[in-house]
């Protein structure tokens, strides 16, 4: 049975060409999708403790610890004491790390030009508008099931 293509279907296609997209990217760098994102959280948010990078990536903290000791290695964050905590770390981009960083950046705002060329300038801002919508949408889907899975297990302990 042939059917037509849902709005879904469509954007579980794009999704799975933006991953590939994104690993033929990082074939060059030689990085893992889990460390360029840490390298995102932290282009984008600036220095931030190794806690902080785990709950904002919504990794444990031993996952975390392994991320920037690889990142670390090849020279590509540092460490740094935490000026306030001592038992805490400060993690930011190397030099050589911001530089990767901002080709990228670069390569991203190109491959959004390219992208919104397909669409006529009319149409752009619902475009967005939707985008947003349908974002904000599974947001709030996926909080309300956490939600639940979290009162379930609630109840079991």
């Amino acid at each position: 049975m042939v059917h037509e293509p849902t709005v879904l279907d469509r954007l579980l296609e794009i999704s799975e060409l933006f991953q590939k997209d994104m690993a033929r990217g990082n074939d060059d760098s030689g990085l893992t999708p889990a460390r360029v994102r840490l390298l995102w959280e932290l282009a984008h948010s600036g220095p931030m403790s190794q806690h902080e990078l785990a709950t904002r990536m919504e990794v444990s903290r031993r996952n975390i610890t392994g991320l920037v000791d690889a990142l670390e290695a090849s020279g590509h964050v540092a460490r740094s004491p935490h000026p306030n905590d001592r038992r805490s770390t400060i993690v930011s981009l190397a030099a050589s790390a911001q530089r990767m960083m901002r080709g990228m950046q670069q390569e991203h705002a190109d491959l959004t030009a390219d992208l919104l060329g397909a669409v006529d300038p009319v149409d752009r801002p619902a475009l967005e508008r939707g985008i947003d919508a349908i974002a904000g949408r599974l947001r709030e889907l996926i909080a309300a099931d956490e939600a639940r899975r979290a009162e379930r297990e609630g109840r079991r302990a």
